[in-house]
Formats: C-alpha cells, sequence, structure tokens
C-alpha cells in the first residue's frame, strides 16, 4: 500500500470516528447525560488536529514524490 493511501485511510478512519462520537454525543443529550455528552465532545475537538497533523504529512511527502 501506498503512504498516499495510508494517509487517505487513516483520514477516513477519523472521519469515521467524528461521526460515531458526534452521535453519541447527540444520544447522550438527548437522555440528559451531560458528563457523557462534554466527554464525546472533548473526543470530536482532540481528532480535528490529528486529522490536521495526518493531513499535513500526506501533504509532504506527495511533494517529494
Amino acid at each position: 500500500m501506498k503512504n498516499k493511501h495510508v494517509g487517505v485511510v487513516i483520514l477516513c478512519a477519523v472521519l469515521m470516528l467524528n461521526i460515531i462520537f458526534t452521535q453519541f454525543m447527540v444520544h447522550q443529550y438527548f437522555y440528559e447525560n451531560y458528563v457523557n455528552t462534554i466527554i464525546f465532545g472533548g473526543l470530536n475537538i482532540i481528532l480535528l488536529p490529528l486529522a490536521i497533523y495526518v493531513y499535513q504529512k500526506t501533504e509532504k511527502r506527495d511533494e517529494h514524490d
């Protein structure tokens, strides 16, 4: 598997985790479990810099190829 494809797979996995955490967050908010809502919201916020980091590394590798 090429390095470009690995970056895309990682970004897809991060996107899937964002969708899952957002769904859990909405579900917990509906049932008034606010601590869990904050936890899943925080996990969503943590995933954003991770996705940006992976994207930048993938772009930097593509420039060198």
